[in-house]
């Protein structure tokens, strides 16, 4: 039997469209990372690693906030349009810094049983244990039930439920969104708007 070769994280494409799914980093004691070796980085790596926010003030992820794992997903994908050039490896490494309480548990229970895995694949965990089906019942339930009334701050309003459309339906567009919303105002305000 053939020994299987083994994949250097440098191997693994940058940017996270290009990984595929299930690629597995291994040879961990060879891998270099941002937090040891910094001289084996190339000069592209050096100036990524520089545009990257400092990890303590990504936004934390318990597992028991309503939008909390959304927000750090919206967030890392925010770091790769900002920074095109970051390697995989740097998101999963600060994950352990990111993720707190609940989270936290599961991603070192999940890297024991997996090992190291890419970014889209611990994001896909992610959506699977917290986007569950349950939690998208609950925020379709909220949003029926929470009509708008004068009393209510409208800024808020909105916001509230836009984070409950993109996670009731992720691809919403901005037609169908304001048209939900509009379907939540009372009858007179509803009419007054879709006549401006």
């Amino acid at each position: 039997m053939k020994p299987q070769p083994q994949v250097h994280v440098m191997d693994i494409p940058y940017h996270p469209d290009d990984i595929k799914p299930d690629a597995i980093l291994v040879n961990k004691e060879k891998s270099p990372s941002p937090y040891q070796d910094g001289d084996n980085m190339s000069y592209p790596e050096k100036e990524a690693l520089k545009q990257l926010p400092e990890a303590s003030i990504w936004p934390k992820f318990c597992g028991t906030r309503e939008y909390d794992h959304m927000e750090l997903i919206d967030y890392i994908y925010g770091l790769f349009i900002d920074v095109p050039s970051i390697p995989d490896y740097w998101i999963t490494a600060r994950l352990n810094t990111a993720l707190k309480g609940n989270a936290s548990i599961c991603y070192r229970e999940m890297k024991e049983i997996h090992g190291r895995r890419s970014w889209p694949w611990c994001k896909r965990q992610i959506i699977q244990k917290y986007s569950n089906g349950t939690w998208i019942w609950q925020k379709t339930m909220s949003f029926e039930v929470d009509k708008y009334s004068m009393d209510k701050d409208p800024y808020e309003w909105c916001l509230r439920h836009s984070k409950r459309l993109k996670a009731i339906d992720p691809q919403i567009n901005t037609q169908i969104r304001n048209h939900k919303l509009l379907t939540q105002m009372p009858g007179e305000l509803e009419h007054a708007l879709k006549c401006r």
